[in-house]
């Protein structure tokens, strides 16, 4: 497989649909999953913190990626989250990602017991030794805890062929920066994603590899936009689609935290015909921010 011709671009975090029970709602998912294909996507990654696996069983989360891996059927690449605070448990959802035909999974820091660094490394080192699907780090510190350090990541960059790049969700563009410029000198193959829309452009131009915006469940044209200008040097596209995506950051995510039901109100509102449950503890919007969320998104041309 070709890491980079399989995961470049723009990949979204995917919500998971819920009947007001808690359970999958198959239909729901299944539209949505068709929805942001259609929009133009790169890749699909389920399960990661909107797909709202923290508060899932282990039966949904299965169940969820089963269907969404079956769902895609390799329309475009698939990436499942396998989180979990332990790494016996971690690699167990690895093997299940591995068992039902996903393109690759990924990892966040232990998110309970802030690890020592080398112990962050032996996790990792683990992991990927148990796994043969290609994994990609996720750096999240504002849920774990914990910036994942350059110098460990350069280690296992060099040491494990299937650890093949970084979803770096920092609000400041020092650690990707660092990721881009030390990692990829000793592994060129080695891919850097933005967590974060507001530094796609930012970190294409720097030599990253793309993105995984939630935006692009309901504003695809945003961030697939800036993806493909750059990729044909039209600059000016994507600096005005840049500017524009700006407004997202600024006015969509905060309208909740977390952010679950913004995402699938959103998605409604542009005409994806599914439910907005979200699962305790998180809430639903209130009628004021849905008003004030179809106003931001009126803005940004999403409808």
């Amino acid at each position: 497989m070709d890491k980079k011709q399989t995961f470049r671009g723009i990949i979204p975090p995917v919500p998971s649909i819920f009947t007001k029970e808690g359970k999958l709602d198959f239909g729901g998912m299944g539209r949505l999953i068709d929805h942001v294909i259609h929009g133009g996507v790169h890749g699909l990654f389920f399960l990661g913190s909107g797909g709202e696996f923290i508060s899932m069983s282990e039966a949904l989360r299965k169940q969820t990626a089963e269907f969404c891996v079956k769902h895609t059927a390799r329309r475009v690449p698939v990436l499942i989250g396998i989180a979990a605070p332990g790494t016996d448990e971690t690699i167990m959802f690895g093997k299940h990602a591995e068992s039902i035909g996903a393109d690759g999974v990924v990892v966040i820091n232990p998110y309970y017991g802030l690890l020592g660094e080398e112990n962050l490394y032996n996790h990792y080192k683990q992991i990927s030794k148990e796994l043969k699907l290609p994994i990609l780090i996720y750096n999240y510190p504002g849920v774990s805890g914990q910036n994942f350090p350059i110098h460990i990541l350069k280690r296992l960059a060099l040491e494990c062929p299937n650890i093949i790049g970084l979803k770096d969700t920092v609000d400041t563009m020092n650690h990707i920066r660092a990721a881009i410029l030390e990692v990829k000198s000793i592994r060129p193959d080695f891919l850097v994603f933005s967590g974060f829309d507001e530094y796609l452009l930012s970190t294409l131009i720097i030599g990253g590899d793309g993105c995984v915006p939630a935006s692009a469940i309901f504003a695809p044209h945003l961030t697939v936009g800036i993806y493909e200008a750059f990729q044909k040097k039209d600059y000016e596209s994507a600096f005005e689609l840049q500017r524009l995506l700006s407004y997202v950051p600024q006015e969509i995510y905060p309208l909740e935290s977390p952010f679950y039901a913004v995402i699938k109100e959103s998605a409604r509102m542009v005409g994806v015909d599914i439910s907005a449950h979200v699962l305790a503890p998180a809430a639903a919007l209130s009628e004021e921010k849905k008003q004030l969320l179809k106003a931001s998104l009126k803005k940004i041309g999403a409808i």
